[in-house]
C-alpha cells in the first residue's frame, strides 16, 4: 500500500487537473495496486458472509474523481481510495464492508449508510422488537473495543410513529447505522494488515447480518 499512500498524499498537496494529468501513471499504478488488494480482499469476505456475490473490485471501487457541481469545494479529486464490498458492490441497498485508503485518515466501516425510508423504517422497527440481540451486538466488549459505537447523524426526537415512551428510543434515532474503526498509516503497511482487516470485518458482519435479515424481507 505505501505505493497508493504515496500518490495520494502527493494528491493532497496538488489537487488540481494539470498536476494529476502529469502523474496519471503515478495514479494508474496505485489505482492498480489497490484494485487488486480489493480483489483478493471479495473472497476472503465471502468467506465471512455468505450475502457477497460474484463480485469484483470494478463493482466496489469508488470514482476518484469529485462532484463539485453543488459544492463550494472546487477540489476536482478525493484524496482517498475507497470500496464498499456487498452483495453486489457499492451500489448495493445491503449492509456491507468499507475500505478507505487515506494517508492518516484510512478507516475500515461497515454497516448501513443512509437508507432509503423504507429501508430505515424497517431497521428501526427490528431493531425495537429485538433489542436485546441488537444491545448484546453493540454493547459487547470487542464491538466496543473496535468502533466504539455505532455511528450515523442522530434526530433530536423519535423518528415519526415511533413510541416515544420506549426505553430503546435512542438506539432508532440514528439515520445510518455504521461501524468505523481507524487505522494508522504504520496498520495500512503492515504486512499482516489483511489479516487484520479480516478481523475487523468479522465483528462488523455481526451487525451487517442483523441488518441484512431485514432488507431481506422488504
Amino acid at each position: 500500500m505505501k505505493l497508493v499512500l504515496d500518490f495520494l498524499s502527493d494528491l493532497a498537496k496538488n489537487n488540481n487537473k494539470s498536476w494529476f494529468d502529469e502523474n496519471r501513471q503515478r495514479y494508474e499504478i496505485a489505482r492498480t495496486e489497490f484494485s487488486l488488494f480489493v480483489d483478493q480482499l471479495i473472497p476472503a469476505i465471502k468467506s465471512i458472509d455468505n450475502r457477497i456475490g460474484d463480485i469484483s473490485s470494478k463493482q466496489c471501487m469508488f470514482r476518484i474523481y469529485r462532484d463539485v457541481r453543488f459544492s463550494k469545494d472546487k477540489r476536482p479529486y478525493k484524496t482517498n481510495f475507497g470500496a464498499f464490498v456487498s452483495n453486489i458492490g457499492r451500489k448495493s441497498r445491503y449492509a456491507g464492508y468499507y475500505l478507505h485508503i487515506e494517508p492518516e485518515k484510512s478507516m475500515l466501516g461497515g454497516g448501513l449508510y443512509m437508507p432509503q425510508p423504507d429501508i430505515l423504517k424497517a431497521v428501526r422497527e427490528e431493531i425495537l422488537d429485538n433489542a436485546t440481540e441488537y444491545k448484546s451486538i453493540i454493547y459487547d466488549s470487542t464491538f466496543k473495543k473496535l468502533f466504539g459505537e455505532v455511528w450515523g447523524d442522530k434526530l433530536k426526537m423519535a423518528p415519526r410513529g415511533f413510541p416515544k415512551d420506549n426505553p430503546d428510543i435512542d438506539l432508532v434515532k440514528q439515520k445510518s447505522f455504521t461501524a468505523l474503526h481507524s487505522l494508522t498509516n504504520n496498520q495500512v503497511l503492515e504486512s499482516a494488515f489483511f489479516d487484520y482487516i479480516l478481523n475487523v470485518f468479522r465483528e462488523i458482519y455481526k451487525i451487517n447480518e442483523f441488518i441484512n435479515r431485514v432488507i431481506d424481507n422488504i
